[in-house]
């Protein structure tokens, strides 16, 4: 047993300094490594298929006679070989050849060929397969379906399953440790990897290619529980720090409560006391606070903030975007200037003497609330007790960013308490996986007044129809947004620039004043379109995705998203909360290009059908998977090696179950769970 997993892939046949150095490049150190190096997909070459039975777009092996050869010259020059079997004939083509392999392919010569049947010319052919000429004693065919393995660049797949096999063969004599508690592993572990690595001819393809076999549910399990020990193991590190004990002054939030003109929903009470309970106590808060858009989370921040700060303690909002934080700024300001907190700002644009006064200000301590972009986790920026993160549209930043700031309270305080924030509902399934480490609320009530948008999908043909529309609701005094997905005019992308879209729109609606909004306008000049468009000023307001959240105009009721085929769900969703937050009806409109592909009409139909963020995230999930719903800078943590989600989300609450039961019962199996899964690519080790 020890031998396996102490057993370095130098002790395998072939492996040199130059492929042990490259497969360690892939996390493959031990011959235990290669176990669970797992293949992507299969292959079936265990049968030989007659010619005349094998389908289009179908793998598969075809043995015959080549009946002639020859090159042909047309657009490009090709190798062309003529193989009959008796039963039909099929073309084989290479593009890139040599003398020695056109002399190899003489007719009267007896192949056996593997690769995809496409439709050629003159029926079908293969592009070039993988063949080798068979003498008299014919080689048998595979005994196992081929698997396929994800690979790096210097490591062929013919090297991946000689070191697999040599691997499989010493498994037979020391099978790996089986480190999940009795009870919860009802599969053997070792019949797992072996039948995973060579399934058996008859093997149920079906249940393969879907991540269902019972062998792959049993490793699945196993990963997934060593994935969420690992980020309870940084939990534990984060807590062992410490945190400042922040009590809660009822006077303080009272004042702040009754000077605003509406009361906090029950929503967001049971949250903020969720909070206050975290922040009194002497180990940093980890939590989450989910709601869906315009639920009121900057209130519930806001709740948390004066909590720290009636401790003397400062607090840093980290916004991923500017004109996300100079929103939080603008709300802020309303609220704590007249309570006399101070506040900072810092984001990458402030410079020279501007910004040496404000690290001054937030070292000193006499700023106690600060509020910017990623700016606040450069290593210059000093806190003098820094009590509470806030950290909004966590998807935007990756955990160490995260960590980063939190670790600037200061070494004789702890850490400080984080408070992380998403308007984009994050499935349960994902967030038991991908927030393991912190605890979750979720803000389930929208405040009241805020009604529902109506969605429709209009084809980009009918576009004329649509500017009628936003004529006539602007021609009642509303106001409206017109979304376009790119800054600039792009050959590769059939998107409408936001530049050329506003001047075609000042064109064909000249009776209406239109502002114009993106991502590389001066902070200046965004705030003065956004200013005038809040003002009623502009009453069609041309944008890239910058006002997908944070951007607040009650009197806009309609909402036009050019080419939202090109949009995740959940940004579509984040966008067309941006209406709805006055009293008229408000609508979206989602001007597609088509044809629409099956994934894009079943996307866009699902945002019609629902304003249920919640359910709208979780059929992102399902239609593109984890990293696009999590964002680019999380999906270093769904990087698994067998696990997929959503297929695997029914082993998820086992998992909860399995980890609590090895933290508490079983401490000495977490280790080599998460070296076995994760090894050196544990980003969390150290941050």
């Amino acid at each position: 047993m020890a031998d396996i997993a102490a057993t370095s892939v130098r002790e395998l046949r072939g492996v040199g300094p130059r492929l042990a150095a490259r497969l360690a490049e892939y996390g493959v150190h031990r011959v235990e490594d290669l176990l669970f190096h797992l293949p992507l997909r299969y292959q079936d070459r265990t049968r030989i298929t007659p010619i005349a039975a094998a389908r289009e777009g179908a793998d598969v092996v075809i043995e015959g006679e080549i009946r002639a050869a020859d090159v042909v010259f047309g657009r490009r020059r090709s190798l062309v070989a003529r193989i009959q079997d008796g039963s039909g004939t099929l073309t084989l083509r290479f593009f890139h050849f040599s003398a020695a392999q056109k002399t190899g392919l003489a007719a009267g010569t007896r192949l056996r060929c593997f690769g995809q049947v496409r439709r050629g010319g003159s029926g079908p052919e293969m592009i070039h397969p993988e063949y080798r000429a068979l003498g008299e004693g014919e080689p048998p065919v595979a005994e196992a379906l081929t698997p396929i393995y994800p690979t790096t660049s210097g490591i062929g797949q013919n090297q991946w399953r000689n070191l697999c096999n040599q691997a499989l063969a010493r498994l037979q004599r020391w099978p790996p440790a089986d480190l999940l508690p009795a009870g919860h592993n009802p599969y053997d572990l070792g019949r797992a990897l072996q039948y995973l690595h060579a399934p058996p001819p008859d093997a149920p393809q079906e249940l393969l290619r879907e991540g269902q076999h019972p062998a792959q549910q049993r490793l699945a399990l196993e990963e997934l529980v060593a994935h969420n020990l690992s980020l309870q193991q940084l939990r534990q590190r984060q807590q062992a720090a410490g945190a400042p004990v922040l009590a809660p002054d009822q006077t303080v939030q009272a004042r702040f409560f009754a000077s605003l003109p509406f009361e906090p929903t029950a929503a967001q009470s049971r949250v903020l006391a969720q909070i206050a309970a975290d922040l009194a106590r002497p180990r940093p808060m980890l939590r989450l606070v989910q709601g869906d858009v315009g639920s009121g989370k900057t209130l519930v921040a806001a709740g948390a903030a004066l909590q720290a700060l009636a401790n003397d303690c400062q607090v840093a909002i980290m916004a991923p975007t500017e004109i996300l934080a100079e929103q939080h700024w603008r709300s802020f300001a309303d609220w704590f200037t007249p309570l006399g907190i101070a506040m900072e700002w810092l984001s990458g644009r402030v410079k020279g003497k501007k910004r040496e006064a404000a690290l001054q200000r937030i070292a000193s301590g006499e700023a106690g609330l600060v509020i910017g972009t990623h700016a606040l986790f450069q290593e210059d920026v000093v806190f003098q007790r820094l009590g509470l993160v806030v950290v909004d549209e966590q998807h935007r930043f990756g955990v160490h960013q995260r960590l980063a700031l939190t670790g600037k309270a200061g070494p004789e305080q702890g850490r400080a308490h984080q408070l992380v924030m998403t308007a984009t509902p994050i499935p349960r399934t994902l967030s038991m996986v991908a927030y393991a480490d912190l605890d979750c609320s979720v803000i389930d009530e929208l405040p009241p007044g805020r009604k529902p948008v109506t969605t429709v999908l209009i084809d980009s043909a009918r576009r004329e129809q649509v500017l009628e529309r936003v004529a006539a609701a602007c021609a009642e005094g509303r106001q409206a947004y017109w979304v376009c997905t790119l800054i600039e005019e792009s050959d590769t992308l059939q998107a409408q620039a936001a530049e050329a879209t506003a001047a075609q729109l000042q064109q064909a609606l000249p009776q209406l004043r239109t502002g114009l909004i993106h991502g590389r306008m001066k902070p200046a000049e965004k705030d003065a379109v956004m200013a005038a468009f809040k003002a009623g000023d502009i009453a069609l307001l041309v944008a890239t995705t910058v006002i997908e959240v944070g951007v607040d105009v009650p009197n806009a009721s309609l909402m036009i998203i050019e080419n939202p085929e090109r949009l995740g769900l959940a940004q579509l969703h984040q966008l067309r909360g941006r209406v709805g937050r006055g009293r008229a009806a408000s609508h979206c409109v989602l001007l597609y290009q088509g044809p629409l592909s099956a994934n894009g009409r079943e996307r866009l139909a699902a945002l019609r059908d629902s304003n249920d963020g919640f359910y709208i995230a979780e059929k992102d999930l399902e239609l593109r998977g984890p990293g696009e719903v999590l964002g680019t800078r999380q999906t270093g943590l769904m990087e698994f090696r067998i696990a997929e989600l959503p297929a695997h989300n029914h082993l998820l609450d086992q998992v909860a179950l399995i980890a609590t039961e090895i933290r508490r019962e079983h401490p000495e199996l977490a280790a080599p769970l998460i070296q076995r899964w994760t090894g050196s690519r544990q980003q969390f080790a150290d941050v």
